[in-house]
């Protein structure tokens, strides 16, 4: 994507860190990549020797492009056809085994800082997950310090009471992913049902694109019916499921004949899935492929 001569460049130095707040801000790999473009174009109109503090510099450009569009795809979400999702990230499995780090990145916790406006979202996260002070994100956002203490207490009070609390035993997440790979290759309804949480809740994002449950499903009987017939379409007779890490949790990989259609990620609430989240849409699935598997920091 970008031909940088010097490894040394502060640009490659802190590309991992730009991506990483880029993605967290915007909850999309396409948009990440493109604001990581951006910024590498304007790092690179720039004087160097007039910059003192390269990787403030380089973040700050970061969190003012992701803020700038994420205003613009706040207009766009509100016509958005089914549930909006967050585009799913394959992650290093490293990332599974840093309980913190892995709920930063989560497809529950990108759905929850969606519910954040855009400056609060920006300030949780710089504050939160990347652990800079009210000083220097004031600097970054070009707002009184004050201002900006009040926005991460009151992000940060917003996000606790909507952050859900799940199961975190990395065992039993691999036991449940097998079970249900099996009970979905043997259109087991039963066993699927026995995976399910009594007041479980599904999403699928299709988009428009593809066929997708256009509003949550609800109940144990009707998310199992809803799976299993889903998976017993024609047109998905080459399917293949399988487990891998995707935004730092356990989750599931569909791909037919090789190219990836989906992606599936679940939370465990009491040793049953309590949220399942089916992305499909194939505007979203760049994050798949398995050469762009970042390690997140």
């Amino acid at each position: 994507m970008v031909d940088a001569k010097d490894e040394q460049d502060p640009y490659i130095e802190h590309r991992r860190l730009l991506f990483a707040t880029a993605y967290r801000m915007l909850g999309s790999v396409t948009d990440a990549e493109d604001v990581l473009q951006d910024t590498w174009l304007s790092w690179n109109t720039t004087d160097h020797d007039a910059i003192r503090h390269p990787k403030a510099y380089l973040v700050r450009t970061v969190t003012n492009l992701s803020l700038n569009r994420l205003t613009s795809a706040q207009a766009t979400r509100e016509t958005y056809v089914g549930p909006w999702l967050p585009e799913p990230l394959l992650t290093s499995p490293d990332i599974a085994a840093e309980t913190e780090l892995a709920d930063s990145v989560s497809t529950a916790m990108l759905v929850v800082l969606e519910t954040l406006s855009p400056v609060e979202r920006a300030v949780f996260l710089l504050r939160e997950v990347f652990g800079y002070s009210h000083a220097e994100i004031a600097e970054t956002l070009e707002r009184p310090e004050p201002t900006v203490r009040q926005i991460a207490h009151r992000a940060r009070a917003h996000v606790q009471a909507r952050r859900p609390r799940f199961d975190a035993d990395e065992t039993r997440r691999r036991q449940i992913t097998a079970h249900f790979l099996r009970a979905c290759a043997g259109g087991d309804l039963n066993a699927v049902m026995e995976l399910l949480a009594p007041d479980v809740t599904a999403w699928s994002d299709g988009g428009g694109k593809v066929t997708a449950a256009r509003r949550p499903l609800h109940g144990t009987d009707h998310v199992a019916r809803w799976i299993v017939g889903f998976l017993a379409k024609p047109a998905l007779a080459a399917l293949t499921m399988e487990p891998a890490v995707i935004n730092g949790e356990l989750g599931v990989l569909a791909t037919i004949d090789g190219h990836t259609v989906g992606a599936f990620s679940f939370d465990l609430v009491d040793g049953r899935i309590q949220y399942l989240r089916f992305q499909v849409n194939p505007e979203k699935l760049s994050g798949l492929t398995s050469d762009n598997s970042l390690a997140l920091p």
